[in-house]
């Protein structure tokens, strides 16, 4: 890293902007930062989904998507790609190795199952929405098909990785009941 930060706080972003990587400044409701927001919250999320893990593979497994995190705000940020599809194959390969090890669905799940499968499961939505405002940003700012590629196929890795949890704990998958087949 470059520059180290002396100082956290700088007080330029007080009038509600904030600086880019390319010395610009923008809106700190541009929806360049709504994106980065939520790719920041879902690195969040994910630290603390690590912290709860321990089973030391998947902890590994997040390790590495929180890097690529990065890497994905940094080609917002800086407009050079850094996700490429060697980061979308390894992500499809830990996805297909975990699925392998999981019955078929049959049902819809409920987002649960026990705390940890129900961080991945937030995880996953946090995803899903960090995924649709990049698409709203990718009408107005030339966004690579890796980056959207890649935060889609988080958002399924996260979700089988939500059900291994729940298996590894022993914790059965809740399966949801429509309204029709509930008890009154």
């Amino acid at each position: 890293m470059g520059n180290r930060l002396t100082k956290i706080y700088t007080r330029t972003g007080d009038a509600g902007d904030t600086g880019m990587a390319d010395g610009s400044r923008i809106a700190k409701d541009d929806m360049l930062m709504h994106a980065q927001g939520d790719v920041d919250e879902l690195n969040s999320l994910l630290g603390l989904l690590a912290s709860q893990l321990s089973n030391e593979f998947f902890k590994e497994v997040i390790f590495t998507i929180q890097n690529n995190l990065f890497d994905l705000g940094a080609e917002l940020s800086l407009s050079k790609i850094f996700i490429k599809q060697e980061n979308i194959d390894w992500l499809e390969n830990k996805l297909d190795a975990l699925n392998e090890e999981l019955p078929p669905l049959k049902e819809f799940i409920l987002p649960g199952g026990n705390e940890q499968a129900a961080l991945c499961h937030l995880a996953r939505s946090v995803c899903r929405r960090a995924e649709r405002n990049l698409v709203s940003l990718g009408k107005n700012k030339n966004i690579s098909p890796g980056l959207l590629a890649y935060i889609n196929r988080l958002s399924d890795f996260l979700f089988v990785l939500a059900r291994c949890v729940a298996r590894q704990s022993g914790d059965a998958e809740i399966y949801w009941k429509p309204g029709r087949l509930r008890d009154d």
